[in-house]
């Protein structure tokens, strides 16, 4: 219990952290990329219930979301965002029904989590099918991935996160039964603390793209909740002996997800002839 209850805190630390250099001119530059980015990507993906895990900073990251109820869920460390309407919850057991929610983002829920597989499945079990999953997470392979290995040890947020690569995060996906949609990278200025130098540096986001394409300080995907349907199978026939003047008749397979059943085809009567007159 004592080891839950210090995880928990050690956690709550760290959100708070993180909230906390949101505020500050490379985290607010940042949440403004990742936001402008979520406003081409959010409207596209409908349904009715959407689900942020994680909050990042006081910007409303779900604005842009169709979904009537949205909803933030987040443990506890601070003052809950305005923004939203704000549950409180660990993030790696959810108290969501199952099948229930159709859009499910995560900003840097991942990195700050003790087992980020697990938020993983407690997403792939709330998303209604078809639903969608949208992942922001932090590049090991940029700039900021360098800046992670530099920095000491006792690190701040964002450097104290775990940084997970974006193959990484695709072979959990896959795993999961999730189908990639969409991807990509954005944010290309390096991890600097002066605003003046960031405004300066604003050209390199509009050129990462076409010049390091892998090299953004984020990736952003997104994943569809696969659904496997019924797979039909074709008639398996048989033959009965011919002595008894009946012909080969089929048998049809009814297949669902859990069991076949087999339905005999009607049996043909054969038809007696008529004495000669």
């Amino acid at each position: 219990m004592s080891d839950g209850v210090h995880g928990l805190q050690q956690l709550s630390a760290h959100r708070r952290s993180l909230s906390a250099w949101f505020e500050r001119p490379l985290g607010r530059a940042l949440l403004a990329g990742e936001a402008e980015r979520l406003g081409a990507i959010l409207p596209k993906l409908y349904g009715t219930v959407a689900v942020q895990l994680g909050r990042a900073g006081k910007v409303d990251l779900l604005e842009s979301c169709q979904a009537p109820t949205r909803l933030v869920l987040d443990v506890p460390y601070g003052a809950p965002s305005a923004a939203r309407s704000s549950v409180l919850s660990t993030l790696d057991a959810l108290p969501i029904d199952q099948r229930s929610v159709d859009v499910a983002l995560l900003p840097h829920a991942l990195e700050f989590a003790p087992d980020p597989h697990q938020v993983l499945r407690e997403v792939q079990r709330v998303l209604a099918p078809e639903g969608h999953v949208v992942i922001l997470g932090f590049n090991p392979f940029s700039l900021w991935g360098v800046r992670k290995l530099v920095t000491r040890r006792g690190r701040r947020a964002p450097w104290c996160g775990q940084f997970i690569g974006l193959l990484r995060l695709k072979d959990w996906l896959k795993l999961l039964g999730f189908e990639l949609v969409q991807g990509g990278m954005l944010f290309y200025r390096p991890p600097v603390v002066s605003q003046r130098i960031l405004d300066r540096l604003q050209f390199l986001d509009r050129m990462g793209d076409r010049w390091w394409p892998m090299g953004g300080a984020v990736y952003v995907v997104v994943a569809k909740k696969r659904v496997v349907g019924m797979t039909p199978l074709r008639p398996a026939w048989r033959s009965s002996g011919m002595l008894n003047g009946t012909v080969a008749r089929p048998v049809a397979f009814v297949a669902n997800h859990r069991s076949a059943t087999i339905i005999p085809w009607p049996r043909r009567v054969p038809r007696r002839r008529s004495a000669p007159r």
